[in-house]
């Protein structure tokens, strides 16, 4: 008579144990689900577009580059020569463009 609580009393620490495995892949689960909607897509989706302004670039087009405001005057595979305000020209990388300020009609009617 005394083995059944013994019996029940391991079957009910076999059951604990296996929902506390449960609710800790459960919540691994919540937590990357919620890293990638909140890191690593809105990450991915900068990344794009930047890449995607830096493809476009064309001659004329004002930028910024690592804090260096210039004017596009070629465009090469990796890198980009920029035209200072002073008339010095430089020549940075195609990663290091933050911004992209495309070349206005009244620009392109100056020029």
């Amino acid at each position: 008579m005394k083995i059944l609580p013994i019996l029940l009393a391991e079957e009910n620490v076999t059951l604990q144990r296996e929902q506390g495995i449960w609710q800790t892949v459960i919540m691994i689960g919540i937590a990357l689900v919620f890293f990638y909607l909140i890191l690593w897509r809105p990450e991915q989706k900068r990344r794009k577009a930047a890449e995607l302004q830096r493809s476009g670039l064309k001659k004329g087009d004002r930028v910024t580059a690592v804090g260096i405001i210039g004017t596009v005057v070629r465009v090469q595979d990796q890198t980009v020569i920029l035209k200072m305000y002073d008339g010095a020209q430089i020549e940075v990388l195609k990663g290091a463009i933050s911004d992209v300020i495309p070349e206005t009609e009244e620009e392109t009617k100056k020029g």
